[in-house]
């Protein structure tokens, strides 16, 4: 059995949570290695759905151990509310530990980051990176800088005081300064952390070891991520970038296991493409295309998981794609959300770009290009609409479809392993089996 990493291959919000939720029944750990709680990965499972923002969509599988890596920055409010709604639903059973880890090399984010969060955003103006504003950034930022809390620290109260001065020694200048905001007062967000990681010690571990013996014991592990490939703080249209590397090789990082322990890498995608916030998106068409943009954003229900704000909606990109293949060595595709198209017109697909007067076939480094690119399409006809309980194979689906299918696979170089015939778990057609 090979271990498997999911990523997003576009601009996140492509569906990763109903992958990892299908391919976690062949797993026995599943493992989220970055990002926070600014992603939201939606499940739904017999016709009832769930978001969960931190914890692996494998929690819904009863006999699976999720486990949140030292990569992610971990907001404890928001994971004691996920664990709160989980147990309401009867997902998880009174005694949640058994079923979730978290890291004690994590990186905490605390009251002062989304703060520092917000009154930068607001500052911004103009100039706005589009963030979820829940302290994401700041928290990594903390963390390059050696400032961070980490979840090992929340459990000893001796030494935490005197980390989180530190902390927010630089903040409250800041605040103060140059955002006009009120200063962060020390006693009660130690006060706040002290509460906390008694209330978490029963989830701390050391995950890295835990991961360590599954790979001794050659226990199938599924790595999670979050975002997508092309909001990468390296490699993603910098700057309306995220905080963390959204990549495959983010999981070896984000996790502490090596190379090796990777087996197949899995690419989800939409059938088109949505981006949140600002920066450049080369196939948007929601000034050329208006009324198309807002019936594939109804149909498609395209509104962020975390925030609720409008996704922004465009043909699908094959030269960005392309490129997510190779940074992430994508060898299979999860083609999401193909209903959502169901008897259009005609689609496009963008085979390449024009910048300046010439024709590029990759995707430029610089935003300011990027804001420049025109398109190049070739147009195809529609599929019609289709039952999907009517899709048992491939040979099931429309011609168009499996056209559309066959040019991805072309130009990317890889297979379509499993595409989505609807939002339901059972919606779902599996063309191959990424752990074998």
């Amino acid at each position: 059995m090979k271990n498997v990493v999911i990523v997003g291959a576009q601009w996140g919000d492509e569906g990763k949570g109903k992958v990892v939720d299908l391919y976690s029944a062949k797993a026995e750990y599943i493992v989220r290695y970055q990002g926070g709680n600014n992603a939201g990965h939606t499940l739904v499972v017999n016709g009832k759905k769930t978001v969960l923002h931190l914890i692996p969509s494998g929690i819904l599988h009863a006999d699976k151990v999720c486990l949140i890596a030292n990569g992610v920055v971990f907001d404890p409010e928001v994971f004691f509310k996920e664990i709160d709604s989980l147990l309401a639903s009867g997902a998880i059973s009174d005694r949640p530990y058994d079923r979730v880890r978290v890291s004690d090399r994590a990186h905490v984010i605390l009251p002062y980051h989304r703060l520092l969060d917000s009154v930068r955003e607001a500052k911004a103006a103009g100039g706005k990176i589009g963030t979820t504003v829940r302290g994401i950034g700041p928290a990594y930022e903390d963390k390059v800088s050696r400032r961070g809390i980490r979840v090992a620290d929340l459990l000893d109260a001796k030494t935490l005081r005197a980390k989180i001065e530190h902390a927010i020694e630089e903040k409250n200048v800041l605040l103060k300064n140059l955002y006009g905001a009120d200063p962060i007062a020390l006693d009660a967000v130690y006060d706040t952390c002290v509460g906390l990681g008694e209330k978490l010690r029963p989830y701390v571990a050391d995950v890295k070891s835990l991961l360590m013996t599954a790979l001794e014991q050659k226990r199938p592990m599924l790595f999670e991520g979050a975002q997508g490939t092309l909001l990468d703080i390296d490699h993603g249209t910098y700057p309306f970038v995220t905080s963390s590397n959204t990549i495959a090789g983010g999981a070896l990082t984000g996790s502490g296991v090596g190379e090796g322990a990777i087996g197949s890498v899995i690419g989800i995608m939409k059938a088109y493409v949505t981006r949140v916030g600002s920066g450049p998106f080369p196939t948007e068409i929601e000034e050329t295309e208006p009324a198309l943009a807002e019936k594939i954003r109804a149909v498609g229900q395209e509104f962020g998981a975390t925030t609720g704000r409008k996704r922004r909606i465009g043909w699908l990109d094959l030269v960005a794609l392309k490129y997510a293949v190779q940074v992430n060595g994508i060898t299979g595709l999860a083609l999401m959300k193909a209903d959502v198209l169901n008897g259009l017109d005609c689609l496009k697909l963008c085979t390449s770009y024009s910048i300046g007067g010439n024709t590029v076939y990759d995707l430029p480094s610089r935003a300011e290009d990027l804001a420049r690119i025109e398109p190049n399409y070739d147009v195809y006809p529609c599929w019609p609409n289709y039952d999907a309980k009517e899709v048992k194979g491939f040979d099931d689906l429309p011609e168009e479809l499996r056209e559309y299918i066959r040019k991805i696979e072309a130009f990317t170089g890889v297979p379509v392993v499993l595409l989505s015939v609807g939002p339901g778990r059972e919606e779902t057609l599996e063309l191959g089996n990424p752990f074998e």
